[in-house]
């Protein structure tokens, strides 16, 4: 089953969720930091608005992968629209948007030079990594934690919808996902797992991953090498 992201050269990496605080993401973003070029990695905080996230994160990425951790200051809306945020994104080898509420990320983020910003850094080579809230948004559609109403989506990946921290026996909202406009595939991906999505619709996941284009369909189990 394919699933279609921008078109570019560069990685997107979606993480189901887990605590790296306690090694539960470790498979996953060692298998990210290794398609990473040298060089700084940003981290964008717009989904948690908490400050001791990038530095608990930049503490883990240097013990344990020893990669320095730039934090890109982008909490609201007129933080995205900084000139000099874009250019921050544009600078770092990856951008790594910290999980939280997707509902925040999207307030400060959407239809900005800063998503911009993000998706050229897909389209020319580097690498976007994005974690449970954080990579529902990454998707055309996300559902609000106010009321479930959906959201438009950062587009990254133009015609999917996904669920992080995906439990396989508790897929309705996952599937509902497929009765919005626009929607073609949607993803659940598990907690501890992620979906590497490269050039041409190569990539690989880190655990199994859950795929369906039909309300109704049984699941594609995505496990291994893709496209």
């Amino acid at each position: 089953m394919k699933i279609e992201r921008i078109p570019g050269t560069g990685w997107l990496a979606l993480l189901g969720g887990g605590e790296f605080s306690f090694g539960e993401t470790l498979a996953a973003d060692r298998a990210w930091v290794e398609l990473t070029p040298p060089g700084p990695i940003g981290f964008i905080p717009a989904a948690s608005d908490s400050a001791d996230y990038g530095k608990h994160f930049s503490t883990y990425m240097e013990d344990a992968f020893q990669r320095e951790v730039e934090i890109i200051p982008i909490y609201r809306s007129r933080d995205a629209r900084r000139g000099k945020n874009s250019e921050r994104i544009a600078a770092v080898s990856a951008v790594y948007l910290g999980g939280g509420v997707g509902d925040h990320l999207l307030e400060a983020l959407a239809q900005s030079p800063a998503a911009e910003a993000l998706a050229e850094k897909v389209r020319s080579g580097g690498v976007v990594v994005a974690i449970a809230a954080a990579a529902q948004a990454a998707g055309c559609v996300i559902r609000s934690i106010f009321g479930g109403k959906p959201l438009a989506g950062l587009g990254l990946l133009p015609h999917a919808a996904l669920e992080s921290n995906f439990d396989p026996g508790h897929d309705r909202r996952l599937r509902q996902l497929l009765r919005q406009p626009g929607v073609e595939v949607a993803v659940g991906i598990p907690a501890s797992g992620a979906l590497l999505i490269g050039a041409e619709g190569k990539g690989r996941t880190v655990g199994p991953v859950f795929a369906i284009s039909e309300e109704n369909a049984d699941f594609a189990v995505i496990d291994g090498e893709i496209g």
